[in-house]
């Protein structure tokens, strides 16, 4: 990200976070530490746990593993600077650092939503087809997969910030947000953004449809076996 070059004026954004109230702040203050705290400690233990046992290691606990470490780095992006912004009565983020969140965010997000459906199919694969899994499912598809999942994630996120760069910002430069968020920048650029907005919105609308319809008929495949299975027995 460092080749990225703030547009025109803007070298800087406003963050205006969830809200203004004192009060209200230092209750959410404590809540997302709490959360935040558990899942920066919570996966990394269940990566070691995985790690360390040697009776972990079928296909599903090594997906989840790197799905642990997708869930830890992406509450990291954002969480630890809203935390600390909540202390702050001006927050502010860089042009730069928006970019990243922006990136990042959505990166991790796509894979993680790619692992977690692999993950489904890893599911059906073990409970319909037994005989098949242990030959077809090996480490080296697993790896592959997640190699898949980091391709999407890039091929998916490449989109927005290539849309961001030609996009023009002029002012104002205050987020109505607590992170950087594409379609919170869409408002404050000075160019037109209607295409990018109808092209990103049918992309990702059209990514959670798919995902969606493809978890769905995974875990109805699974609950019909596993029924017909217990009719049988």
């Amino acid at each position: 990200m460092d080749g990225l070059r703030p547009p025109n004026n803007v070298t800087e954004f406003v963050l205006l976070g969830l809200t203004q109230n004192p009060h209200v702040q230092k209750i959410l203050f404590i809540v997302f530490l709490f959360i935040f705290l558990f899942t920066v400690l919570a996966n990394p233990l269940i990566v070691i746990t995985i790690s360390l046992s040697p009776t972990l290691s079928a296909p599903m606990y090594f997906l989840l593993t790197y799905l642990a470490l997708l869930d830890a780095s992406f509450t990291s992006v954002t969480i630890p600077k809203w935390i600390v912004d909540l202390f702050h009565q001006r927050r502010i983020i860089s042009w730069r650092g928006c970019m990243t969140q922006v990136f990042l965010e959505h990166f991790l997000a796509a894979s993680e939503v790619i692992v977690l459906t692999v993950m489904a199919y890893d599911r059906y694969g073990a409970i319909c087809k037994p005989l098949y899994y242990t030959t077809i499912t090996r480490q080296g598809l697993c790896l592959l997969l997640v190699v898949v999942a980091w391709i999407g994630g890039i091929l998916h996120v490449t989109v927005q910030i290539l849309f961001l760069m030609v996009l023009t910002f002029c002012g104002p430069n205050v987020i109505d947000h607590f992170v950087c968020d594409f379609f919170s920048l869409l408002e404050l650029a000075c160019s037109d953004t209607y295409t990018p907005g109808i092209v990103v919105a049918a992309k990702s609308g059209g990514m959670c449809l798919l995902i969606f319809f493809m978890l769905l008929s995974s875990y109805i495949v699974i609950l019909s076996s596993l029924k017909s299975h217990g009719s049988e027995g």
